[in-house]
């Protein structure tokens, strides 16, 4: 069975402003009463504040469902699996409607081709929001459309029939029953019931329970196939040349001696590429020394050069949070000022880049670690010069994807080299691909000014925010021109407290360096810099932190879940009594796609070295649907964010990144990894992010208790640089 999801859009209305989605095509619909400075602010608005988006840009199944003759339900999933658990709650809101028993529940990845193909892709922490309610609603109308099926079986009234447990069960007489599998192996004529109610929220066994992990057996057993695990039967390997410095363009390319070595099956030369393809994936690396290569060299620079580059200039940035008149109210008063600086970070992610892809006369198939498989197959099409429909490609799962594994390149290049030679071609990068020719988390530059009134709050506040690109260039320049700045480089820049002057500006910043998404986009980073000079606030006002933060949060419904997520944290970790001797705590908060995070961290020395010893962590996602995983998602995210907190930063000398594997690039090991605790509020019925949002604070939370030590203001990271 499918449903057919309606063009959905979103839309608008806030000071006279609509802005719409259209769904077939992608294309952007705009219209406003006002000028650009007043458009660029609603948008800001609506990117901020958004937290439903839509789960594809077609008009295609949202969700496919499979009973098979034995009962079992297998769903095929629109979002990739790399990690974090998407299979599996998505497929307990699906068994929950269904009424059936979980073990029930089998699942199946779709493809670019179908049964359901998401244009959306798998980011940003919005699968779960967005494929929530057409989830429900799909589940119960097949629901009631067995209900219907199995009451004329039984020879009672629909209303007589209950659903347990993947049967359809007589209520006078819980013995006559008839089995899913049983009815759909059944030919019938099927028609979608009247009205298909969804269940209450009081009678859920399943939604907001911890369940066993889908992905895990396969993953236990060593069956879980991942892109670099990727074979069929006579495949070959690629590896393609790579420039010598960040911006080098390829001038001129000949074989050379390549094809003479053993192994090799064809050297692929076009415009701006050159690649071999041979037996194994050692032949193709070794005969890339035997290419002849001239390479168009750029001026040379340094990470220290990017960082002279990156400074929010006074007027030149776009509004993305304006209240009041900042300017007036800090230009007659006592101003505090700070400014706070992050650096280009690496994914990481433990699986480098990894395709295959064999290119036949008549389609091509993929296997691809994505996140974006739909893309990925236009891509391919597009490179190709074939019909979209002619290409398919499977996502596998992914060692880790946070954002890397949104772009299309690695599967291109298996592409042409499969095209070449007519073969079925593996292509997977090595570590120093990785840190060296992909792209980076950009650095991000927060400058400060503020003033309290008498009473201790927060009178006036301007940021001037700037970062190098992470969103921006999947977009065409005159929707760039319309948003004005990258609402994903200042994701987490703007502020959820109550200040009666507020400024915000953001600018967007063109690097010699490739930047992208990373896991959050800018929140880990914005966050640091947002929440680390609130800390300044509140000790320049002599207030508690906590306190402080819980005066400035406005009374509406984010407000109150935020002060509740505070005060759970605060309680969690004993905030109001004196941290241990030779220890210091700090807290930080955020807000992301819908979900409120809190974060305490206790910190300390050990001779010279600074320690994380506790973190607590409440998090309010709105409904967890399988509080196991959230939990994992937060432990895991503070984690991350306290290896880019502690050690993470990607330098660059002559041009070239200098690492090219962990050795140059450290991360937070178990050694480092503090004890963590996570308790998760539920403050509703809707579920928002969890991905990534309980990263968000981290960073500030252990800035600020460095300074409840020691006195000293942490301003940039890494901290331990």
């Amino acid at each position: 069975m499918k449903r057919e999801t309606r063009p959905q859009r979103w839309r608008m209305t806030r000071r006279g402003f609509l802005i719409g989605l259209g769904l077939v095509g992608g294309g952007l619909a705009l219209g406003a009463t006002l000028g650009l400075p007043a458009a660029r602010l609603a948008l800001a608005d609506f990117f901020g504040d958004v937290i439903e988006i839509p789960s594809s840009f077609s008009r295609e199944p949202a969700v496919w469902f499979n009973i098979q003759p034995d009962g079992r339900v297998i769903m095929a999933m629109p979002k990739v699996e790399m990690g974090q658990g998407v299979h599996t709650a998505l497929a307990q809101i699906a068994a929950e409607e269904l009424g059936v028993a979980w073990e029930q529940v089998g699942i199946t990845q779709s493809s670019s081709i179908g049964p359901v193909r998401d244009g959306a892709g798998t980011s940003a922490s919005y699968s779960v929001i967005s494929l929530f309610p057409v989830l429900r609603e799909t589940a119960a109308t097949m629901r009631e459309m067995l209900r219907i099926a199995g009451a004329k079986e039984l020879g009672i009234e629909p209303t007589q029939a209950q659903i347990e447990q993947g049967f359809v069960i007589d209520a006078s007489n819980p013995a006559r029953r008839i089995g899913f599998g049983e009815l759909v192996a059944q030919p019938r004529d099927w028609q979608p019931p009247e009205a298909a109610p969804l269940t209450p929220p009081e009678r859920w066994r399943i939604i907001g329970q911890p369940v066993p992990r889908l992905d895990l057996p396969a993953k236990i057993r060593g069956a879980a196939i991942y892109g670099y695990d990727a074979r069929v039967e006579g495949m070959l390997y690629g590896a393609v040349a790579r420039p010598p410095r960040l911006g080098a363009k390829l001038r001129r390319a000949a074989p050379g001696t390549a094809l003479e070595r053993p192994g090799v099956v064809q050297v692929v030369i076009r415009d701006g590429f050159a690649g071999v393809v041979a037996d194994s994936r050692l032949t193709a690396y070794a005969a890339l020394n035997d290419l002849e290569l001239e390479w168009e060299l750029p001026p040379p620079f340094t990470h220290r050069d990017l960082e002279e580059q990156l400074v929010a200039q006074v007027g030149s940035g776009t509004p993305i949070q304006q209240r009041g008149d900042a300017a007036s109210a800090l230009r007659t008063a006592q101003v505090i000022e700070a400014v706070y600086r992050t650096p280009l970070a690496a994914h990481a992610n433990l699986e480098p880049q990894a395709a295959l892809v064999d290119v036949q006369p008549d389609r091509v198939r993929a296997w691809v670690s994505t996140q974006s498989p739909v893309q990925v197959a236009n891509a391919i099409a597009n490179l190709l010069g074939r019909k979209a429909e002619t290409v398919e490609v499977t996502p596998t799962y992914l060692g880790g994807g946070f954002g890397r594994k949104v772009t299309t390149t690695v599967a291109s290049e298996a592409a042409i080299l499969s095209a070449a030679v007519g073969k079925p071609v593996h292509v997977g990068w090595t570590r120093t691909e990785e840190f060296r020719h992909g792209y980076l988390r950009p650095p991000t530059y927060a400058a400060f000014r503020a003033t309290l009134d008498t009473d201790g709050t927060i009178a006036a506040l301007e940021q001037r925010h700037a970062s190098g690109t992470v969103l921006f260039d999947l977009f065409p320049a005159p929707l760039r021109w319309l948003i004005g700045s990258d609402f994903g480089g200042w994701r987490g820049a703007r502020l959820i407290y109550n200040i009666p002057n507020l400024l915000v500006t953001s600018q967007t910043v063109a690097l010699p360096v490739p930047t992208g998404p990373w896991r959050g986009l800018g929140l880990l980073a914005n966050v640091f810099a947002v929440e680390s000079f609130i800390d300044e606030l509140a000790h320049a006002a002599g207030s508690d932190p906590l306190a402080f933060r819980l005066r400035h949060l406005p009374d509406t419904e984010q407000g109150r879940r935020m002060a509740a997520t505070l005060r759970t944290v605060a309680a969690m970790a004993g905030w109001d009594q004196p941290a241990p001797a030779g220890r210091g705590r700090g807290l930080a908060c955020s807000v992301d796609a819908g979900t409120m995070a809190a974060h305490i961290a206790e910190v300390g020395y050990e001779g010279d070295r600074l320690r994380v010893y506790r973190v607590w962590a409440a998090i309010d996602p709105g409904l967890a649907i399988n509080p196991d995983g959230l939990a994992a998602q937060t432990e895991g995210g503070i984690m991350m964010g306290l290896s880019a907190t502690l050690f993470e930063r990607v330098t660059i000398s002559e041009g070239r990144i200098e690492a090219g594997n962990f050795d140059r690039y450290p991360l937070l090991t178990i050694a480092d990894a503090p004890e963590i605790s996570v308790e998760i509020l539920r403050s509703g019925n809707q579920p928002f992010g969890g991905g990534e949002p309980p990263m968000g604070p981290i960073a500030a939370a252990v800035a600020n208790a460095i300074f409840a030590l020691t006195g000293e203001r942490k301003r940039e990271l890494p901290l331990l640089a």
